[in-house]
């Protein structure tokens, strides 16, 4: 697996809540739309790429992929955002020897991603 996967891990956060801040620029109100989208989206990505995979459904995974990359964009995870992209062509192009382990990574980010929007949700 190349390094760009290893790079995610406890010690740094999955989120970068400047970058999201700098989107909605001061709107705390759309902010917290804004992660409670997302956090409801999650679990439906992961469920979702997973069971594409699992079906061979290749077009359907690349489309969720793009879909999935769009969001975590969004809030700063650009690690996140590649491995997305590498799926997304992965899936387009047939090479499903490399998308497991990507898989893999994207839903560990995923679910620090959904801990840490709801303790920063539970926070404030």
């Amino acid at each position: 697996m190349p390094d760009i996967y290893k790079i995610m891990n406890n010690n740094f956060k999955t989120i970068d809540f400047s970058h999201l801040n700098s989107i909605v620029g001061g709107d705390e109100g759309f902010k917290k739309e804004l992660m409670s989208i997302f956090l409801d989206q999650i679990p439906v990505f992961i469920k979702n790429m997973e069971l594409f995979f699992a079906d061979n459904k290749l077009e359907n995974l690349a489309r969720e992929a793009h879909t999935a990359k769009s969001s975590v964009l969004i809030f700063g995870m650009n690690n996140t955002g590649t491995l997305l992209k590498d799926i997304q062509f992965w899936a387009e192009n047939k090479k499903t020897e490399e998308i497991g382990p990507a898989l893999k990574q994207v839903q560990s980010d995923l679910n620090l991603a959904e801990t840490e929007l709801k303790d920063a949700m539970s926070g404030e």
